[in-house]
């Protein structure tokens, strides 16, 4: 790998404008506010700006921990819709028997259990904007359905034979080629056109390098504050590493690594981390810390883990290591260690079973049959 130099001059004054951030500077993610550096951003932005007011479908495009939920809650803040609903639907999180009637509701006695009427996510969203969130997971007999509602903005409830009229825009964002899936047949032609008016494809993180340091220093400065910590880094070692780093789980993962710096406050750790060295099995019970090498070269056999998964025990781990150092530190007061934490007794007690973390005098360990550890995807 190359390492980005860092000596010119371009380089230099870079380094020096992201080195002393505004403090204060907080992006309001709910709002859709979000922060760049990059022309590539800049240019959604534009589009964002030039198609906010109008109520034309838009697809969002690219890899997962891009964004791409900032960006819709943007195009929805920035139109005469912001005072209106904002509803997302998580549409890989369902299985389908469900999804349909998450979305479209149902009447009472529409199938066992159905001891009411419910209200569908499109009549939530009515006069404002409804965001679909992996929408190459929806099944084709739904797709039918959505199809409809595109069309004539009318549907029934699951059950119902009165027809619904809402007025909705539909924004959907996918991490999938959906072009592609057209082409295989798991995805309807005619929807794909109607959805995809207006494409917004977002870049991945290593595609606009320009905004790496700018998040590292953001975060740092969130997590600082918010756990109350003070965590400075020598950035002429650590930014190099931060820009030849190639961030697979993009955002999502950069920032949940900036959180495990702060709370850990192991530079070193981080450094590991970022030379393709990462933590791959803490065992405390020895008071030691053991480091595996991830493999660059994975032979082609091996399961691959989506990047969701990696960036959901990548922060699983954080926490994990955060509730076992708090509790040594506290001399295993599990109130005190809550109150620090900034979680519910309840909240640390759940977690602390969850992730097996075995507390006892003396000492804090952790559980190996209950860890979660990438060893064994990555031999």
């Amino acid at each position: 790998m190359n390492i980005y130099p860092i000596k010119t001059p371009e380089k230099k004054r870079l380094f020096a404008e992201i080195s002393n951030p505004r403090k204060g500077l907080r992006a309001n993610e709910q709002k859709g506010e979000f922060i760049f550096a990059s022309p590539k951003m800049q240019r959604i932005k534009d589009i964002i700006e030039q198609v906010a007011d109008t109520d034309v479908s838009i697809l969002i495009e690219g890899e997962s921990g891009t964004g791409k939920e900032l960006v819709a809650r943007s195009l929805h803040y920035s139109s005469s819709r912001a005072g209106k609903p904002f509803v997302k639907v998580n549409c890989a999180a369902l299985p389908l028997e469900l999804l349909e009637s998450e979305l479209f509701g149902y009447e009472r006695g529409a199938f066992t259990g159905s001891y009411g009427a419910k209200v569908g996510k499109f009549e939530l969203a009515n006069n404002g904007t409804i965001f679909l969130d992996e929408i190459g997971e929806i099944a084709l007999p739904i797709q039918a359905k959505l199809l409809q509602v595109l069309q004539d903005g009318v549907f029934a409830r699951l059950g119902g034979e009165q027809d619904v009229r809402v007025n909705v825009r539909i924004i959907s964002a996918s991490n999938r080629d959906i072009e592609k899936e057209v082409k295989e047949g798991r995805f309807r032609k005619d929807i794909y056109y109607r959805l995809n008016v207006v494409n917004i494809y977002v870049p991945s993180l290593r595609e606009r390098s320009e905004d790496i340091l700018l998040f590292f220093e953001y975060f740092l400065d969130v997590y600082n504050e918010k756990y109350d910590r003070l965590i400075h880094v020598d950035r002429d070692e650590i930014y190099p590493l931060l820009l030849n780093y190639t961030w697979p789980g993009n955002i999502r993962e950069l920032e949940n690594m900036v959180k495990r710096l702060v709370i850990l406050g192991d530079v070193d750790d981080f450094k590991r981390y970022l030379r393709g060295t990462g933590l791959i099995e803490n065992k405390a019970s020895q008071g030691k810390r053991y480091y595996c090498e991830v493999k660059q070269d994975i032979p082609d056999d091996v399961e691959i883990i989506p990047l969701k998964k990696i960036a959901k025990e990548t922060s699983i781990k954080a926490e994990r290591e955060a509730i076992s150092k708090v509790l040594q530190d506290t001399t295993w007061d599990r109130k005190k260690t809550a109150q620090i934490l900034q979680i519910s007794y309840r909240t640390l007690h759940s977690k602390i079973k969850e992730y097996g973390i075995v507390v006892k005098k003396g000492r804090s360990r952790i559980n190996p049959e209950l860890s979660y550890s990438l060893s064994t995807r990555y031999p």
